[in-house]
Protein backbone atom coordinates (compact mmCIF):
# COMPACT_ATOMS: atom_id res chain seq x y z
CA UNK A 1 0.00 0.00 0.00
CA UNK A 2 1.23 3.53 -1.19
CA UNK A 3 0.35 6.81 0.34
CA UNK A 4 -1.90 9.04 -1.99
CA UNK A 5 -0.61 12.29 -3.21
CA UNK A 6 -4.27 13.53 -1.73
CA UNK A 7 -3.49 11.98 1.31
CA UNK A 8 -0.18 13.21 2.06
CA UNK A 9 -1.41 16.95 1.24
CA UNK A 10 -4.00 16.43 3.59
CA UNK A 11 -1.76 14.95 6.22
CA UNK A 12 0.58 18.10 5.70
CA UNK A 13 -1.66 20.48 5.70
CA UNK A 14 -3.17 19.22 9.11
CA UNK A 15 0.47 19.39 10.30
CA UNK A 16 1.30 23.04 8.85
CA UNK A 17 -2.16 24.27 10.43
CA UNK A 18 -0.82 23.17 14.17
CA UNK A 19 2.65 23.13 15.91
CA UNK A 20 1.71 19.83 18.15
CA UNK A 21 -0.43 17.34 16.37
CA UNK A 22 -2.10 14.29 18.19
CA UNK A 23 -3.30 11.48 15.86
CA UNK A 24 -5.13 9.39 18.10
CA UNK A 25 -8.36 7.26 18.70
CA UNK A 26 -11.11 9.19 20.04
CA UNK A 27 -10.46 13.32 21.12
CA UNK A 28 -8.54 14.40 24.26
CA UNK A 29 -11.64 14.95 26.66
CA UNK A 30 -12.81 10.92 25.01
CA UNK A 31 -9.93 8.83 24.42
CA UNK A 32 -10.74 5.44 22.69
CA UNK A 33 -7.85 3.61 24.28
CA UNK A 34 -5.59 3.70 26.61
CA UNK A 35 -2.64 3.99 24.72
CA UNK A 36 -4.49 7.26 23.28
CA UNK A 37 -5.76 7.73 26.62
CA UNK A 38 -2.35 8.37 27.99
CA UNK A 39 -0.79 10.43 25.60
CA UNK A 40 -3.47 12.98 25.46
CA UNK A 41 -3.30 12.78 29.73
CA UNK A 42 0.45 14.10 29.40
CA UNK A 43 -0.29 16.59 26.09
CA UNK A 44 -3.55 17.86 28.64
CA UNK A 45 -1.12 18.39 31.67
CA UNK A 46 1.51 20.44 29.41
CA UNK A 47 -0.04 22.42 26.97
CA UNK A 48 -3.06 23.93 27.02
CA UNK A 49 -4.33 23.50 23.30
CA UNK A 50 -3.29 20.98 20.49
CA UNK A 51 -4.06 19.60 17.38
CA UNK A 52 -5.90 16.77 17.35
CA UNK A 53 -7.13 14.09 14.74
CA UNK A 54 -9.17 11.31 15.49
CA UNK A 55 -8.38 8.20 13.46
CA UNK A 56 -11.20 6.32 13.81
CA UNK A 57 -13.94 8.88 12.01
CA UNK A 58 -11.07 8.92 9.65
CA UNK A 59 -9.61 5.72 7.76
CA UNK A 60 -7.79 7.43 4.81
CA UNK A 61 -5.70 9.67 7.50
CA UNK A 62 -5.73 6.62 10.07
CA UNK A 63 -3.46 4.30 7.50
CA UNK A 64 -2.40 6.80 5.56
CA UNK A 65 -0.55 8.90 9.25
CA UNK A 66 1.20 5.25 9.34
CA UNK A 67 3.05 5.48 6.13
CA UNK A 68 3.39 9.21 6.22
CA UNK A 69 5.89 8.25 9.24
CA UNK A 70 6.84 4.97 8.86
CA UNK A 71 5.01 4.34 12.04
CA UNK A 72 3.08 1.47 12.17
CA UNK A 73 0.60 2.52 15.27
CA UNK A 74 -1.64 5.05 16.91
CA UNK A 75 -1.08 7.14 18.91
CA UNK A 76 1.43 9.48 16.77
CA UNK A 77 2.76 12.98 18.21
CA UNK A 78 3.92 15.70 15.81
CA UNK A 79 5.50 18.55 16.73
CA UNK A 80 6.84 21.41 14.62
CA UNK A 81 6.02 18.68 11.83
CA UNK A 82 8.53 16.05 13.04
CA UNK A 83 7.13 12.74 14.38
CA UNK A 84 8.20 12.23 17.95
CA UNK A 85 6.73 8.78 18.57
CA UNK A 86 3.90 6.83 20.21
CA UNK A 87 2.27 6.81 23.83
CA UNK A 88 5.72 5.04 25.38
CA UNK A 89 8.38 7.04 23.82
CA UNK A 90 5.76 10.38 24.78
CA UNK A 91 6.30 9.06 28.06
CA UNK A 92 9.70 8.05 28.23
CA UNK A 93 10.49 11.49 26.58
CA UNK A 94 8.22 13.31 29.80
CA UNK A 95 10.12 11.64 32.43
CA UNK A 96 13.98 12.45 30.76
CA UNK A 97 12.60 15.81 30.47
CA UNK A 98 12.83 16.00 26.43
CA UNK A 99 9.30 16.50 25.80
CA UNK A 100 9.38 19.91 27.67
CA UNK A 101 12.14 20.82 25.51
CA UNK A 102 10.94 19.68 21.97
CA UNK A 103 7.23 21.33 23.39
CA UNK A 104 9.69 24.86 24.23
CA UNK A 105 8.77 24.47 28.26
CA UNK A 106 10.64 25.35 31.10
CA UNK A 107 12.51 22.54 32.60
CA UNK A 108 9.49 20.03 34.77
CA UNK A 109 9.10 20.37 38.14
CA UNK A 110 10.60 17.66 39.79
CA UNK A 111 9.19 18.19 43.82
CA UNK A 112 7.96 15.27 44.53
CA UNK A 113 4.54 15.08 46.08
CA UNK A 114 3.46 15.60 49.50
CA UNK A 115 1.86 12.10 50.44
CA UNK A 116 0.37 11.34 53.36
CA UNK A 117 -0.08 7.38 54.23
CA UNK A 118 -1.46 6.35 57.94
CA UNK A 119 0.48 3.20 59.49
CA UNK A 120 -2.16 0.91 58.67
CA UNK A 121 -1.22 1.32 55.24
CA UNK A 122 2.25 1.25 55.51
CA UNK A 123 2.58 -1.74 56.83
CA UNK A 124 0.77 -3.10 54.69
CA UNK A 125 2.30 -2.19 51.75
CA UNK A 126 5.69 -3.41 53.41
CA UNK A 127 4.16 -6.47 53.47
CA UNK A 128 3.68 -6.52 50.01
CA UNK A 129 7.20 -5.09 49.13
CA UNK A 130 8.80 -7.67 51.66
CA UNK A 131 7.93 -10.61 48.87
CA UNK A 132 9.15 -8.79 46.10
CA UNK A 133 11.55 -9.60 43.82
CA UNK A 134 15.30 -8.07 44.36
CA UNK A 135 15.49 -4.87 41.84
CA UNK A 136 11.78 -3.98 41.73
CA UNK A 137 10.65 -0.31 43.37
CA UNK A 138 6.99 0.37 44.18
CA UNK A 139 5.72 2.43 41.54
CA UNK A 140 2.68 5.39 42.00
CA UNK A 141 0.62 6.41 38.83
CA UNK A 142 -2.24 8.68 39.38
CA UNK A 143 -4.05 8.65 35.60
CA UNK A 144 -5.71 11.84 33.99
CA UNK A 145 -9.22 10.56 35.80
CA UNK A 146 -7.42 10.43 39.17
CA UNK A 147 -7.45 6.75 40.09
CA UNK A 148 -4.27 5.45 41.59
CA UNK A 149 -2.23 2.44 41.04
CA UNK A 150 1.05 0.81 42.43
CA UNK A 151 3.11 -1.41 40.27
CA UNK A 152 6.39 -3.26 41.27
CA UNK A 153 9.02 -3.10 38.81
CA UNK A 154 12.01 -1.37 38.18
CA UNK A 155 13.20 2.14 38.46
CA UNK A 156 14.22 3.76 35.08
CA UNK A 157 16.08 6.86 36.47
CA UNK A 158 13.97 9.50 35.69
CA UNK A 159 11.04 9.45 38.21
CA UNK A 160 10.41 11.69 41.03
CA UNK A 161 10.83 9.83 44.60
CA UNK A 162 8.36 10.78 47.36
CA UNK A 163 8.74 9.37 50.70
CA UNK A 164 6.17 8.33 53.48
CA UNK A 165 5.46 6.32 56.15
CA UNK A 166 8.38 5.17 55.91
CA UNK A 167 8.03 3.89 52.19
CA UNK A 168 9.50 5.52 48.53
CA UNK A 169 7.09 5.90 46.15
CA UNK A 170 8.25 6.62 42.34
CA UNK A 171 6.70 8.44 40.17
CA UNK A 172 6.57 9.41 36.60
CA UNK A 173 6.48 13.20 35.51
CA UNK A 174 2.43 13.37 34.94
CA UNK A 175 1.49 11.67 37.96
CA UNK A 176 3.25 14.41 40.09
CA UNK A 177 0.68 16.74 40.55
CA UNK A 178 -1.89 15.16 40.38
CA UNK A 179 -0.52 13.24 43.47
CA UNK A 180 -0.04 16.41 45.40
CA UNK A 181 -2.14 15.60 48.78
CA UNK A 182 -2.77 12.19 48.28
CA UNK A 183 -3.85 10.05 51.17
CA UNK A 184 -3.48 6.34 51.63
CA UNK A 185 -5.06 4.20 54.08
CA UNK A 186 -6.23 1.23 54.69
CA UNK A 187 -9.48 -0.07 55.67
CA UNK A 188 -11.73 -2.96 57.32
CA UNK A 189 -15.55 -3.32 56.74
CA UNK A 190 -18.57 -5.53 55.62
CA UNK A 191 -17.20 -5.35 52.03
CA UNK A 192 -13.13 -6.81 52.79
CA UNK A 193 -9.69 -5.09 53.43
CA UNK A 194 -7.63 -2.90 50.90
CA UNK A 195 -6.28 0.67 50.60
CA UNK A 196 -8.44 3.80 50.61
CA UNK A 197 -7.38 6.64 48.39
CA UNK A 198 -8.55 10.09 48.57
CA UNK A 199 -7.36 12.45 46.34
CA UNK A 200 -8.09 15.85 47.10
CA UNK A 201 -7.24 16.77 42.93
CA UNK A 202 -10.35 14.79 41.98
CA UNK A 203 -13.38 16.81 40.67
CA UNK A 204 -15.96 16.44 43.36
CA UNK A 205 -18.83 13.18 43.24
CA UNK A 206 -21.69 13.56 41.44
CA UNK A 207 -24.15 15.52 43.71
CA UNK A 208 -27.95 14.01 43.84
CA UNK A 209 -31.10 16.49 42.98
CA UNK A 210 -34.31 16.06 43.38
CA UNK A 211 -37.05 16.92 40.95
CA UNK A 212 -38.00 19.62 42.80
CA UNK A 213 -34.85 21.28 43.64
CA UNK A 214 -34.68 20.79 39.47
CA UNK A 215 -37.93 22.85 39.57
CA UNK A 216 -36.37 25.62 41.31
CA UNK A 217 -32.98 25.69 39.85
CA UNK A 218 -34.66 26.09 36.47
CA UNK A 219 -37.12 28.39 37.19
CA UNK A 220 -33.82 30.78 38.94
CA UNK A 221 -31.61 30.43 36.02
CA UNK A 222 -29.02 28.94 38.11
CA UNK A 223 -28.25 25.48 36.22
CA UNK A 224 -28.20 23.72 33.02
CA UNK A 225 -30.00 20.70 32.24
CA UNK A 226 -28.96 17.70 29.94
CA UNK A 227 -31.24 15.02 28.97
CA UNK A 228 -29.29 12.06 27.81
CA UNK A 229 -32.33 10.25 27.13
CA UNK A 230 -32.73 8.75 23.26
CA UNK A 231 -34.37 11.22 20.67
CA UNK A 232 -37.70 8.59 21.04
CA UNK A 233 -38.10 9.39 24.27
CA UNK A 234 -37.64 12.73 24.37
CA UNK A 235 -39.54 13.34 21.60
CA UNK A 236 -42.53 11.36 23.43
CA UNK A 237 -41.78 12.91 26.82
CA UNK A 238 -39.98 16.40 26.34
CA UNK A 239 -38.82 17.99 29.09
CA UNK A 240 -40.63 21.38 29.28
CA UNK A 241 -37.72 23.72 29.97
CA UNK A 242 -34.80 24.97 27.42
CA UNK A 243 -32.38 22.63 27.93
CA UNK A 244 -29.35 20.82 26.08
CA UNK A 245 -29.47 17.17 24.88
CA UNK A 246 -26.34 14.55 24.72
CA UNK A 247 -25.88 12.89 21.32
CA UNK A 248 -23.43 12.66 19.03
CA UNK A 249 -23.77 16.07 17.26
CA UNK A 250 -23.56 17.59 21.14
CA UNK A 251 -21.08 15.72 22.61
CA UNK A 252 -17.99 17.60 21.75
CA UNK A 253 -19.26 21.02 22.15
CA UNK A 254 -20.50 19.77 25.77
CA UNK A 255 -17.43 18.38 26.59
CA UNK A 256 -15.72 21.70 25.48
CA UNK A 257 -17.79 24.08 28.25
CA UNK A 258 -16.07 25.58 31.24
CA UNK A 259 -15.15 22.98 34.09
CA UNK A 260 -17.40 25.02 36.70
CA UNK A 261 -20.33 25.27 34.79
CA UNK A 262 -23.65 23.60 36.96
CA UNK A 263 -25.03 20.36 35.08
CA UNK A 264 -27.99 18.49 35.97
CA UNK A 265 -28.33 15.42 34.04
CA UNK A 266 -32.04 14.06 33.57
CA UNK A 267 -32.64 9.98 31.67
CA UNK A 268 -35.83 8.59 32.15
CA UNK A 269 -35.51 6.85 35.96
CA UNK A 270 -31.92 8.47 37.03
CA UNK A 271 -29.37 5.68 35.95
CA UNK A 272 -28.45 6.52 32.34
CA UNK A 273 -27.75 10.28 33.99
CA UNK A 274 -25.96 8.98 36.31
CA UNK A 275 -23.08 7.03 34.15
CA UNK A 276 -23.21 10.43 31.82
CA UNK A 277 -22.36 12.69 35.04
CA UNK A 278 -19.92 10.43 36.31
CA UNK A 279 -17.94 10.28 32.20
CA UNK A 280 -18.40 14.46 32.31
CA UNK A 281 -16.43 13.74 36.32
CA UNK A 282 -14.09 12.16 34.61
CA UNK A 283 -13.75 15.07 32.35
CA UNK A 284 -12.56 17.85 35.19
CA UNK A 285 -16.46 18.71 35.72
CA UNK A 286 -16.57 20.35 39.18
CA UNK A 287 -20.54 20.70 39.53
CA UNK A 288 -22.25 17.75 38.53
CA UNK A 289 -25.93 16.93 39.10
CA UNK A 290 -28.28 13.43 38.95
CA UNK A 291 -32.02 14.48 38.66
CA UNK A 292 -33.39 11.44 40.48
CA UNK A 293 -35.82 9.55 39.50
CA UNK A 294 -35.40 11.33 35.98
CA UNK A 295 -38.25 12.73 33.77
CA UNK A 296 -40.67 9.67 35.29
CA UNK A 297 -40.28 12.10 38.62
CA UNK A 298 -40.63 14.92 36.92
CA UNK A 299 -44.26 14.25 35.62
CA UNK A 300 -45.21 12.15 38.58
CA UNK A 301 -44.28 15.29 41.35
CA UNK A 302 -43.89 18.26 39.07
CA UNK A 303 -45.40 18.48 35.81
CA UNK A 304 -48.14 15.47 35.31
CA UNK A 305 -48.77 16.99 31.37
CA UNK A 306 -45.29 15.31 30.81
CA UNK A 307 -46.63 11.84 29.60
CA UNK A 308 -44.99 8.76 31.40
CA UNK A 309 -43.94 5.51 29.94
Amino acid sequence: MSLTPETRARIEQILSAHHVVLFMKGNPNAPQCGFSAKAAGILNGLVGAYGHVDVLSDPEIREGIKLYGQWPTIPQLYVGGELLGGSDIIEQMLNSGELHEALGLAAPDRTPPAIEVTPAAAEAIGRALANAEDGVVLHLSVDPRFNARFELKPASGHEVVAEAGGLRFHLDLASVPRARGLRIDWVEDARGAGLAIHNPNAPPPVKSMSVQQLHDHVIAGTIDVVDVRPAQARAFAPFPHPHEVLDEESRERLEALPRDVPLAFLCHHGNSSRQAAEYFRGLGFHDLYNVEGGIDAWSAQIDPSVPRY
